[in-house]
């Protein structure tokens, strides 16, 4: 199967929206089948971006054809090519269209309010991409989900979620949960016992080796955990518990996973701050897509 999405508690016709750039073609993939698996309506929206086109290359607009005009042009080429990429998925998706001026951070932050998901790519770099994918994944409502890595490749490793006892992860455990169950793979649930970071190189001890603290670790993944092994009892899950960096070890689980599922705070974020620095990290460097649970969707 592709790559479905947990449930989030929303009204039953809230689309998956899918923003689309230059090169959007395997987040549409993922979108696309996020929303057949689902039985949601598909929403393919792509910004131009005019006012900062404008800004920076007004001085050209004598030419003709302008340069805005261009690129509205290739925005409605771009969504008639996504939208031709989702007919080859599922040619009965119901799928809408939308081409919007607006800056593309802002304009998906706005139709988040209203989305059963947000789905969005990492990418090519630059500031400006950089920019957008981090202020989607910061302030959208509900769920968001960066696609990242080769997603098509990947359908028989194992979701992989962050667990610190937090409500947010608490709310992310339960989304994997539903992520492993309807793909049909083992759970990976991760957890540190503190939040120091470290580099790979470092020398450090990682290894929870401190019989206490080691208990301590799997009674709270027990606890948390509780809950999703009742309602998804088929779910083979493993408990990974570390000593340190709770990132660098999600990170390192990417490569081996489908999917990696995190709160959009933990433990130790800073009140007000709207995304952690482990989901921070994530959403930049991670190898596969990954699921940002944002508060106000928790189970």
């Amino acid at each position: 199967m592709g790559s479905p999405v947990a449930d989030t508690p929303d009204r039953e016709s809230a689309p998956v929206v899918v923003g689309i750039d230059g090169h959007s073609d395997s987040v549409v993939r993922w979108a696309a089948r996020a929303a057949v698996a689902r039985r949601r309506p598909l929403r393919l929206l792509c910004a131009l971006e005019i006012s900062a086109v404008q800004s920076i290359f007004g001085r050209f607009d004598l030419f003709t054809p302008s340069l805005p005009d261009t690129v509205r042009a290739q925005g409605a080429e771009r969504l008639q090519n996504a939208r031709r990429l989702v007919g080859s998925i599922d040619p009965d998706l119901a799928v809408a269209v939308e081409l919007t001026e607006e800056d593309a951070a802002d304009a998906l932050v706005a139709r988040s309010d209203g989305a059963h998901l947000t789905v969005i790519g990492a990418g090519r770099g630059g500031n400006r991409l950089g920019s957008t994918l981090l202020a989607v994944t910061a302030h959208a409502a509900g769920t968001v989900v960066v696609v990242r890595g080769d997603a098509d490749a990947r359908a028989d490793l194992p979701v992989v979620v962050g667990v610190d006892g937090s409500d947010l992860s608490r709310a992310a455990a339960a989304a994997a949960f539903t992520e492993a169950a309807l793909r049909g793979v083992p759970l990976v649930a991760v957890h540190t016992w503190d939040d120091l970071r470290f580099e790979k190189a470092a020398a450090l001890p990682d290894p929870v080796d401190d019989a206490e603290s080691l208990a301590e670790s799997h009674r709270l993944l027990t606890e948390v955990l509780a809950p999703g092994r009742s309602e998804h009892p088929a779910v083979e899950v493993e408990p990974q518990v570390y000593r340190y960096s709770p990132a660098h070890h999600l990170l390192e689980w990417s490569a081996e996973a489908q999917l990696v599922v995190t709160g959009s705070r933990g433990r130790g974020g800073f009140r007000g701050l709207l995304l952690g620095s482990t989901s921070n990290a994530l959403v930049q460097h991670a190898q596969c897509p990954v699921m940002v649970v944002h508060r106000g969707t928790e189970h």
